[in-house]
């Protein structure tokens, strides 16, 4: 059974990732630190019943609908009066991170709403003048405008990768319409200006995908080895999870939007400068650079056996300045924790809403 250990009470051995090869790898992390007297306790969400991984292949229902500059299509499950629960996947996954994790939540009474990013599934712009832009704050906006199609005030957003990105930048920019977030790997906004400074080889190695992608070679081979390359990536990031062949597919079938290859391109140059961004989203951009810190109820969490970079949660501690709580989900739980984990996953949505009343 995967275990939740709390706050910042973690001390872990320091992992490290290392060797690669187009056949084979072996992963471990950068791990956690933290001071010790960690408490433990199972990953069991309230008002649910337990559940294994992968017990789900499909959604209650799935939408569309327009919202900003997309027709976005979304999952849905729960009661449509229960708070409001926005879930975000990453890159490169898609709405079944979190095939487990809404029905869990449903149960317990939330609205849960999964959205296929800009880019994946059945999410489309509605105008082919619309730049193709992944940049954080038009990630972003896109949440927002969701949110307003729907009719949602305010709501838990809980994501991994680029989904919790997208969260902390809303809880920076909107906090008026985050309640709580939940953020896997902690604080992830940055900027192209902020990027620049040089890693040390192992980080640099483990974002060897960016460089490949900053590459006209790069785009190229991204769109020609499209499952190869993201399935490689799913066994770089999650060393220890045995997914199957059919749980791959089903995500992989995402990859097939029209859009999904400039949408990906775009976000790595973007972050790294060798692409440029929208004008009108600058103010944003220039009030994100500062790197300001978040002020909701926040629980970050990573996966014992995450493959994929992360700071040290003693690195950004200090970007929350709100009530917080740290989470290491132990058992072999690699980078989309929400699937290999959605017991713990689900514990943290629920878990953070008590924070805001603590």
């Amino acid at each position: 059974m995967n275990t939740i250990k709390t706050s910042e009470e973690i001390n872990q051995k320091r992992r490290r990732f290392c060797g690669a090869a187009a056949l084979a790898f072996a992963a471990t992390q950068l791990g956690v630190l933290g001071s010790a007297n960690a408490v433990a306790e199972t990953a069991k969400p309230v008002g649910t019943t337990a559940m294994k991984p992968g017990t789900n292949t499909s959604f209650a229902s799935l939408k569309q609908i327009d919202a900003g500059l997309l027709n976005v299509g979304y999952a849905e499950d729960g009661p449509a009066d229960g708070p409001a629960v926005v879930l975000l996947h990453g890159w490169p996954y898609d709405i079944h991170s979190y095939v487990d994790v809404a029905p869990l939540l449903a149960s317990a009474g939330y609205r849960v709403v999964v959205p296929y990013l800009r880019g994946y599934g059945t999410t489309r712009f509605l105008s082919s003048e619309t730049m193709r832009n992944a940049q954080q704050s038009a990630v972003a906006l896109d949440i927002i405008a969701l949110m307003d199609a729907l009719k949602i005030q305010t709501a838990t957003v809980a994501g991994f990768d680029w989904g919790a990105r997208t969260a902390d930048v809303m809880a920076t920019l909107w906090p008026e319409r985050c309640k709580a977030i939940v953020s896997v790997s902690g604080y992830l906004i940055s900027s192209p200006a902020g990027n620049q400074a040089p890693l040390p080889p192992e980080p640099a190695f483990l974002f060897w995908y960016q460089y490949y992608f900053a590459t006209p070679v790069g785009k190229a081979g991204y769109a020609k080895y499209l499952d190869q390359f993201n399935k490689f990536i799913w066994r770089q990031a999650s060393p220890k999870w045995n997914f199957d062949d059919a749980t791959y597919d089903r995500t992989a079938a995402s990859f097939n939007n029209p859009d999904h290859v400039d949408i990906v391109m775009h976000d790595y140059r973007w972050r790294l400068g060798g692409a440029d961004g929208e004008r009108k989203y600058d103010d944003l951009e220039t009030r994100l650079a500062a790197l300001p810190p978040i002020s909701v109820p926040t629980i970050t969490m990573e996966g014992d056996a995450s493959g994929a970079i992360h700071a040290p949660s003693v690195a950004y501690r200090n970007r929350f300045s709100g009530k917080y709580e740290y989470r290491l989900i132990t058992g072999g739980v690699g980078h989309n924790l929400p699937q290999e984990a959605p017991q713990a996953f689900a514990q943290a949505v629920i878990d953070v809403g008590k924070l805001t009343s603590a």
